[in-house]
C-alpha cells in the first residue's frame, strides 16, 4: 500500500481501506456483475473442431487444486468449496500439478502467510493453471496489484464458489466480495448445511460466529471478516446433528472469538453449548475454540459446569498476548493482566486438570524489556502446556503498523529466549503410569502412530491399529514428551464408537440429499429444477441452466454466461446473413 494511502486508514474501526470499495460500491458492484472476456487473437479464432474457443468448455468435469492457510475458520471455509465443487462433478485433487485450476484460500494474520498465499498465486500463473483466490487477503484488500485480473470468492460468498469456478475456467475474471444479510442485519455467512469434504471425516468444524467485537490494533482478520455476525443456535445443533449421522465423533467449534458469541442475536455462549452437549452421542467429544478473555468472564461459573461435562473436552484457548498492562492498552485488547489471571485461576481450581492454551506476541510496538519480563514470568507461573509464540509482524493497513517498532534483532530475541523458556519444562512427565480415556481421530505426521486425546485434549499417540480409528478407548501412558503421550491400549476395557453410522469415506462429499446420492449411483448427472428466470428455449443443456440444491439466489453469472452466448450467436448469424446478401 502507497505511504499516502496508509495514512487515511486511521484506526482498525475503518474496516474499508482506502484502496479497497467503499459500501456503496461494492453493494452496485454485487449486483452488477459482468464476466471480463478475455481477447482472443486471429490465431486463436482459426481453431479446428478438436479445439473448441474456451468459451465452449463444459464446466464440472475439471480438476481442482485446493490450498488452505490459517485458522480452523478458513478450514471449514475450505471444506465447504471443496464439497460444493465435487458435488457439481469437478474433482477435488491433491496434486497441484495435474489440477486445471487452483483455488488459493488465504490468511491475513501474519506475513509469512500471505506470502505463501502470493507465491502460490505467481507457481499458479507460471504453470498456466487458472486461478481462484478465496479467504481473507482478497476480501480485506482486493486492489492489491498482484491480485489484478484474477477470480476472487469473498469470505461470505463460498456459497457460490461453483459460479466463480465455472466463470474462471471459462477464461473470465470474476469478484464476489459482497456480504450476506437478512432484513438489513449481517448474518454469519453462507448456509451451515452446504455440501462439503471434511478433510478429516471423523472431525466436523463448525463456524459459530464470524467477526468479532473487537478493534485490535494489530489484526488484519477484521479487515476481512468484520463484526460480529452469529448463526441461530437451532442452525447449529442441526448442523452437529447431521454431522453425527455421517460417523463423525469430534466437533470443534470455531470463530474469532467464540466468546462473544450471541451477543448480536441475543443469546450466548453457554446457552449454545447445553444445546449442542444434549446431542452429542456417547464416545464423541466437543472441542471450543478461541476466547478472548473479556467474554468469557461473564460466564465464568457456567463455562465451568460445561467444560467439566464428560463429552465435553476440559480444553479453553484464551489469548494472553502479552503480560503487560501498557503493551494491551497499544494493542486495545480491552482486558488486563489481572483479567486473564482470574479466568485461568477459576477455571483451573473448577475444572481440575483443564488445559489453558494460550497466544503471546514478542515485540510489539513499544515493548520494552521490562514489558517482555513480565511476559516470561506470567509463563513461568503457568507453565502453559500449549503456547503460540509470535513474533510481530505489522500488517499493512493496522494502527500498530504506523507505531515506531521495535528492532527486528530485538524482536528475534525476545521470541528466541520466550521458546526456550517454554521448552525448559515438560508438561506431561507426571503423566506417565496413568490410566487415561481417549478419544482416537487421525494419524500422526510421521505416519507411525495414531493420533487421540484424554479428556483435557492432550494428545496421546497410540498404536496403528485400524479398529482404534474413530473409537474412544482407554490406554496406559508409558511415555511422555514435549508435546504429547504415548498410550498403550487396556485389553479388558470397553470401547466406544460414537456414531450410529459409519464415518464418509476421505473425500467423500457430506450434506448431499438422498435424491443427489441416487442420481450420482446411477451414473446421472445431477438435474435440479431450471433457473426460473431463464426462458424453456434457453436452457441450452442440463449444466447451462443448473441451479444448485443449496442455491435459491445468485444464479446471475451463469445466466449472464447464457445470454452472451446467444448474443454472440445471433450476431454472427446477423452478419454471416449481411455476406450473403452482399
Amino acid at each position: 500500500m502507497p505511504a499516502a494511502c496508509e495514512s487515511v486508514l486511521e484506526d482498525i474501526e475503518d474496516i474499508v481501506s482506502a484502496e479497497d470499495l467503499k459500501p456503496h460500491d461494492r453493494q452496485f458492484v454485487r449486483r452488477n456483475v459482468f464476466p471480463k472476456v478475455r481477447k482472443r487473437n486471429s490465431q486463436k479464432n482459426a481453431q479446428t473442431d478438436d479445439e473448441p474457443p474456451s468459451d465452449s468448455i463444459i464446466p464440472g468435469v475439471q480438476k481442482i487444486w485446493i490450498r488452505t492457510w490459517g485458522c480452523s475458520h478458513n478450514n471449514s471455509d475450505g471444506e465447504y468449496m471443496a464439497g460444493q465443487l465435487a458435488a457439481y462433478g469437478y474433482k477435488i485433487t491433491d496434486n497441484a500439478a495435474e489440477a486445471d485450476l487452483w483455488l488459493l484460500n488465504s490468511c491475513t494474520v501474519k506475513n509469512p502467510a500471505e506470502d505463501h498465499f502470493r507465491n502460490s498465486i505467481k507457481k499458479a500463473q507460471e504453470g498456466k493453471k487458472k486461478v481462484v483466490l478465496a479467504g481473507c487477503v482478497p476480501q480485506a484488500q482486493p486492489r492489491q496489484e498482484y491480485l489484478k485480473g484474477l477470480s476472487i470468492i469473498g469470505v461470505q460468498q463460498i456459497d457460490r464458489v461453483v459460479e466463480v469456478v465455472e466463470e474462471t475456467i471459462k477464461g473470465h475474471s470474476v469478484r464476489l466480495l459482497g456480504q450476506k444479510k437478512d432484513n438489513g442485519k449481517r448474518l454469519g455467512g453462507a448456509r451451515l448445511d452446504l455440501p462439503k469434504i471434511r478433510k478429516n471425516p471423523l472431525i466436523e468444524i463448525i463456524s459459530i460466529n464470524t467477526g468479532c467485537l473487537n478493534a485490535c490494533t494489530y489484526c488484519k482478520t477484521k479487515h476481512a471478516r468484520g463484526d460480529l455476525a452469529s448463526y441461530p443456535i437451532e442452525e447449529l445443533v442441526d448442523r452437529a446433528k447431521q454431522s453425527f449421522q455421517e460417523g463423525v465423533c469430534e466437533i470443534w467449534l470455531t470463530s474469532e472469538d467464540t466468546g462473544a458469541y450471541g451477543r448480536d442475536i441475543g443469546t450466548d455462549l453457554p446457552t449454545l453449548l447445553w444445546k449442542l452437549v444434549e446431542v452429542i452421542p456417547e464416545g464423541a467429544m466437543l472441542r471450543l475454540g478461541m476466547t478472548n478473555p473479556p467474554y468469557i468472564l461473564e460466564h465464568l461459573e457456567e463455562m465451568a459446569k460445561i467444560l467439566n461435562h464428560p463429552r465435553v473436552y476440559a480444553f479453553l484457548h484464551i489469548p494472553v498476548q502479552s503480560a503487560s498492562d501498557s503493551v494491551l492498552m497499544d494493542m486495545k485488547r480491552e482486558y488486563c493482566v489481572a483479567d486473564f489471571k482470574q479466568v485461568v485461576d477459576f477455571l483451573k481450581e473448577k475444572v481440575p486438570g483443564i488445559t489453558i492454551a494460550t497466544d503471546i506476541i514478542c515485540g510489539f510496538p513499544g515493548e520494552t524489556d521490562e514489558d517482555f519480563q513480565e511476559t516470561m514470568k506470567l509463563v513461568e507461573v503457568y507453565r502453559f502446556p500449549s503456547l503460540f509464540i509470535n513474533q510481530f509482524y505489522p500488517r499493512p493497513g493496522t494502527p500498530a503498523a504506523k507505531m515506531p517498532q521495535v528492532p527486528a534483532a530485538v524482536k528475534k530475541q525476545r521470541t528466541k529466549d520466550l521458546s526456550q523458556l517454554f521448552h525448559s519444562y515438560n508438561p506431561y512427565d507426571h503423566k506417565v503410569g496413568e490410566r487415561q480415556r481417549v478419544l482416537v481421530t487421525e494419524e500422526s505426521f510421521d505416519s507411525n502412530y495414531y493420533v487421540a486425546h484424554n479428556p483435557f485434549y492432550e494428545q496421546v499417540l497410540v498404536p496403528k491399529d485400524p479398529l482404534l480409528m474413530g473409537k474412544m478407548v482407554e490406554v496406559n501412558i508409558y511415555e511422555a514428551g514435549k508435546h504429547f503421550m504415548k498410550g498403550q491400549p487396556v485389553s479388558d476395557a470397553r470401547v466406544h464408537t460414537a456414531s450410529i453410522s459409519r464415518p464418509l469415506a476421505k473425500g467423500e462429499v457430506s450434506g448431499l440429499t438422498e435424491e443427489f446420492r441416487r442420481s450420482a449411483q446411477n451414473g446421472t448427472k445431477w438435474k435440479a429444477q431450471p433457473c426460473a428466470e431463464i426462458p424453456v428455449k434457453t436452457q441450452l443443456s442440463s449444466w447451462m441452466a443448473l441451479q444448485l440444491p443449496w442455491q435459491q439466489e445468485g444464479g446471475g453469472l451463469k445466466i449472464l454466461s447464457v445470454s452472451l452466448a446467444l448474443l454472440a450467436v445471433l450476431v454472427m448469424f446477423y452478419y454471416g446473413g449481411m455476406k450473403t446478401e452482399l
